[in-house]
């Protein structure tokens, strides 16, 4: 084979590599987050760089979003202070990023109830299964926030581990 044919036929099939299916792993290269800010009865999460907004999200909650998160199974998203302290690439709903609750003052609060205060709270797209344009609206998650897959890429991208997250009522 000639080398012209080889050069060819390789830079072929480059080209065909990238015809797959666009990757979920999006790049971010602007102004690093410092801060994630939820508001509950807004339904808008707001991605920060100081106190500029740098991207702004509708969302949907769990099944009763009024009030704190109390205790596992109540279908809350809780109120309060924390950090993005984990991210799950092969998540059932596309791509997730976790919340540190409980912290210790959640923990003491339910315990004083006689409850166990939850856990699993993330920030996720939509169900696996579902078709990737297809969103569920209306209030449907056990008490995480839910965004459509799409602007779950760009969140999973921009926001590191370790980002203050406040979730207002």
């Amino acid at each position: 084979m000639s080398r012209r044919n080889l050069l060819l036929g390789g830079t072929a099939l480059i080209g065909l590599a990238g015809c797959g299916a666009p990757s979920k792993f999006r790049k971010y290269k602007g102004p690093r987050v410092t801060r994630v800010l939820v508001y509950k009865s807004e339904r808008k999460l707001y991605l920060m760089h100081g106190d500029k907004a740098l991207r702004v999200f509708d969302f949907e909650l769990g099944g009763d979003p009024v009030g704190p998160k109390m205790m596992e199974g109540d279908g809350k998203t809780p109120e309060g202070t924390y950090r993005i302290d984990r991210r799950n690439p092969n998540s059932s709903y596309h791509l997730s990023i976790g919340i540190s609750y409980p912290n210790e003052m959640d923990k003491a609060r339910a315990e004083a109830m006689g409850v166990r205060p939850g856990g699993d709270i993330f920030i996720h797209g939509q169900p696996r299964g579902i078709d990737g344009r297809a969103y569920i609206d209306g209030d449907w998650t056990a008490g995480c926030i839910a965004v459509p897959n799409r602007e779950m890429e760009d969140i999973y991208a921009m926001v590191p581990d370790g980002t203050p997250i406040t979730l207002f009522p």
